[in-house]
């Protein structure tokens, strides 16, 4: 079976009988972190100024890093 990160997600999409395109078992999609933070709770740690422009958010709770799934590029 596939491991997923935590915010993966995967879905089986409807195949019908007269489809004319090549099944697809599975698809995935992201579901944000801050889906899963109500509201910003006090004394929430924070990246250093350079950290947080290297991963563009102040807080390490909401940081959800892109893997592309592109063949062949980055």
């Amino acid at each position: 079976m596939f491991i997923l990160n935590s915010e993966e997600r995967m879905h089986t999409p409807f195949r019908g009988p007269f489809d004319p395109c090549p099944p697809v078992p599975f698809k995935t999609f992201v579901v944000p972190p801050n889906q899963f933070i109500n509201f910003q709770p006090p004394n929430l740690p924070q990246f250093s100024l350079p950290e947080a422009l290297r991963y563009g958010t102040l807080w390490p709770a909401l940081f959800s890093p892109y893997e592309s799934k592109s063949k062949g590029g980055r």
